[in-house]
């Protein structure tokens, strides 16, 4: 990484826009790029920049949307509640209570030091974890009060337990995400390669003042030839300084491990979470299953017996 930061910092030392104050310069400059896009300019009166740079341009886009592209998806980690089921009732209840603990702590903090009576500390209201696994373990512990000592009141409790080892790991999980994927994945996009991308833009402005120098120096008269000669010189050692700056910040990018290692991380912390949850539930479904087939063969006899 030090390799990096110090490549980081003779970027930035560069002064990319040291003819920007210079207002024919930059007209001349934008009139050119005008007249690129239209396509009033020659093939060959455009400066051909080397093969080496085009390629790790490419290569640069290419990585830069595989960032994009995984992060579209996996930022729903960002949020707990991206697969929770909307329950508008317990909303309602979880508010009234947040609100009820408000006003008490309220009262407690500021009735100290007086005559009047001051309200207990409130406890404040625990905090329920707003996932599908959560859900379910709460949804399955309820129906286990509802059911009692019944057979299915048994096999809900067993899946209750389940889902609350699933949920906690669930949370472990998208916190391991979001620290050891997300925040360095997107670290990388927005420094790293963000960096690059604008070595890449003082290119093509320099390229575009190459040429547009050239344009000026074939129409100069006698007396200016000299010195447009010398702004061609110039430009061209410009443009050489620059290209050869961008095409090491490009190498140094895709040479990075960093989103290598980040990926590693995230199909870590995958993999642990479906593996906590497919031990859990396959111990779940064995007990299930016994008393399943228990409860079965209890009803079989009892027909057998009508």
């Amino acid at each position: 990484m030090d390799g990096w930061n110090k490549l980081q910092y003779n970027f930035s030392g560069l002064n990319l826009g040291q003819s920007a104050n210079k207002i024919a310069r930059g007209f001349n400059t934008s009139l050119q790029a005008t007249k690129e896009r239209l396509g009033q300019v020659a093939a060959d009166e455009i400066t051909e920049l080397p093969q080496e740079y085009k390629d790790l341009e490419e290569r640069v886009d290419n990585l830069r949307q595989v960032h994009l592209t995984l992060l579209k998806v996996t930022r729903v980690y960002e949020t707990e509640t991206y697969d929770y089921p909307t329950q508008i009732q317990e909303s309602i209840t979880e508010l009234g209570t947040t609100i009820g603990h408000g006003i008490t702590s309220f009262a407690a903090s500021n009735l100290k030091g007086t005559n009047l009576p001051a309200p207990a500390s409130p406890t404040p209201p625990a905090v329920q974890h707003k996932t599908l696994p959560h859900a379910i373990g709460r949804a399955a512990t309820a129906a286990t009060s509802m059911a009692g000592d019944e057979k299915i009141g048994r096999g809900l409790s067993t899946y209750a337990g389940a889902w609350e080892k699933i949920a906690d790991a669930r949370v472990q999980q998208d916190a391991a995400i979001r620290s050891g994927f997300l925040q360095p994945w997107q670290t990388t996009l927005s420094t790293h390669i963000a960096v690059a991308m604008k070595a890449r833009q003082a290119v093509r402005v320099s390229r575009l003042e190459l040429d547009s120098a050239k344009q000026v120096l074939k129409t100069a008269g006698p007396a200016k030839q000299e010195a447009a000669r010398l702004e061609v010189e110039n430009a061209e050692d410009d443009l050489v300084q620059k290209t050869e700056v961008a095409i090491t910040l490009m190498k140094a990018v895709l040479d990075n491990p960093e989103p290598l290692k980040n990926l590693n991380e995230l199909v870590k912390a995958q993999l642990l979470y479906y593996a906590t949850a497919a031990e859990a539930l396959s111990t779940v479904q064995g007990e299930v299953e016994e008393l399943s087939v228990a409860a079965e063969g209890e009803y079989s006899q009892g027909i057998t017996e009508l």
